[in-house]
């Protein structure tokens, strides 16, 4: 059996990992967009390093676009295979998908103006709407702590990752050469001290284990509260400077996260009386799905539901769904916070909101989560003077901010504690995926001390026996 890494390797971004038996039959574990990686973005989406109609098996994580994004694609390059994901995960995917072929089919128009002007070909999209449906018909839901048995040597069950709604691990148990081998794939693994989520789960003995590492050098600041957090940067931009904050904000997660915050800020009559713009269709779509899995929250959660019937709430809070109703905010005086899609500032509405706000002193772009080094989100936490946005220089005159402490992924603490119980004298190997090489190098020490001495960093299409 052999393990190849074509995607999340070395890099944040891409996840797709592919299992590959003696019998020939393929297993691929996610599906992942290649996001914010510069020129060098489109051809990674483009090349898979694999044939999508010899994989048999496509079983996904979670619903986060760098880890399902490129299903569609798969699809319409001649998979027929099964998918599997939770049942959170199977809603989640179905609207994500569809939108992200609207922003590609908007965005290659754009770029089909520049390439023909410069005498190059046309490009098509990845795929497009109906591509994004027949792919998400073939998708079957597991429920969580519940082993399936997809063929006559794979089985397969998943445990709670608490990432975002619907996340979770990977758990294989693979028959072959008369043995069992027990692969663990951890997906995205959350926060134990989530606001909104419940914890990680234990998971059983493995064999071999795939490990995000994200935050894998990076602790969280466990002190301090998200709606803490917040507070100053409004209070600066918009009560004191009179400006408008944006948050750039992923539509799965973060932006439920920033509202629950927000939320506990009226509770405790600490919200500033301004407009709460939520800019984002997908962002509003996904926030009432995510309000139908309430057993997922924690117990804390559980018990503000008593009390308050829609904690993502709050006075101030308008959403906002037609193209008219976002582009009359660039006309807006009135200081305001706009919450908008995408996370990295790479597409969707936010996009044109820091276009049209960042050359003023008086706003603030206020990051809150990870960011490739190449997307316009990483440029900016990087202290760029000047950004490119739709073909446009633009002189960087508003206040940059970060909160990283804000990420649903683990830092090394959480990360180590979801591998706590594991006897690493029984894990023949741990290899350390979907993270940035120098972090994952720091990392690698770190499980070195906790007693995993066969560790791998694989880079991109890397080949793996497991025996």
């Amino acid at each position: 059996m052999k393990i190849a890494f074509h995607g999340a390797a070395r890099t944040v971004t891409g996840s797709k990992h592919l299992i590959t038996l003696q019998n020939g039959k393929k297993c691929l574990l996610d599906c992942g967009m290649f996001q914010g990686m510069g020129p060098e973005t489109d051809a990674l989406n483009r090349n898979w390093g694999f044939v999508p109609r010899d994989v048999n098996y496509l079983i996904v994580s979670h619903a986060h676009i760098d880890h399902c994004g490129l299903i569609p694609k798969l699809f319409k390059d001649g998979f027929r295979g099964r998918i599997f994901c939770t049942p959170a995960t199977k809603e989640l995917v179905q609207v994500l998908l569809e939108d992200s072929a609207g922003i590609q089919q908007e965005d290659i128009k754009f770029l089909n103006k520049k390439r023909i002007a410069e005498g190059q070909s046309y490009l098509q999209p990845l795929y497009d709407e109906e591509d994004a449906r027949q792919a998400v018909d073939l998708i079957e839901t597991v429920e969580y702590d519940t082993w399936v048995a997809i063929d006559e040597t794979v089985k397969f069950m998943y445990t709670d990752a608490g990432h975002i709604i619907g996340s979770a691990a990977i758990h294989l148990i693979i028959a072959e050469n008369g043995k069992e081998i027990k692969i663990t794939f951890s997906g995205d693994v959350g926060r134990y001290r989530d606001v909104i989520l419940k914890s990680p789960e234990e998971f059983p003995q493995a064999d071999y284990i795939l490990i995000e590492s994200t935050y894998g050098n990076s602790l969280h600041d466990p002190d301090v509260t998200t709606p803490d957090l917040l507070l100053p940067w409004i209070q600066e931009t918009c009560l004191n400077k009179k400006g408008k904050l944006i948050i750039p904000a992923f539509s799965v997660g973060r932006t439920q996260e920033i509202l629950f915050a927000l939320n506990q800020l009226e509770v405790e009559n600490r919200l500033p009386a301004l407009d709460y713009f939520v800019d984002s269709p997908l962002s509003i779509t996904v926030t009432e799905i995510v309000k139908k899995y309430t057993p997922l929250f924690n117990k804390n959660i559980q018990k503000i539901l008593e009390t308050d019937k829609d904690p993502f709430s709050f006075r101030g809070l308008k959403y906002v769904r037609s193209v008219d109703e976002s582009k009359s905010l660039n006309f807006r005086n009135e200081p305001c916070v706009i919450i908008s899609a995408s996370g990295m500032a790479e597409a969707g509405r936010v996009k044109h909101h820091i276009s049209n706000n960042i050359e003023n002193s008086r706003n603030t772009i206020l990051m809150v989560g990870y960011c490739e080094s190449h997307s316009l989100g990483g440029k900016l936490m990087a202290g760029a003077k000047e950004v490119n946005i739709f073909g446009i220089f633009h002189e960087v005159h508003a206040a940059i901010g970060s909160i990283r402490s804000m990420s649903a992924h683990g830092d090394y603490e959480d990360l180590i504690h979801f591998l706590s119980g594991q006897d690493a004298s029984k894990v023949r190997k741990l290899f350390i995926v979907h993270g940035e090489y120098e972090v994952q190098k720091a990392f690698r020490e770190r499980l070195i001390q906790k007693g995993f001495l066969e560790i791998d960093i694989p880079e991109r299409h890397w080949e793996a026996e497991l025996t």
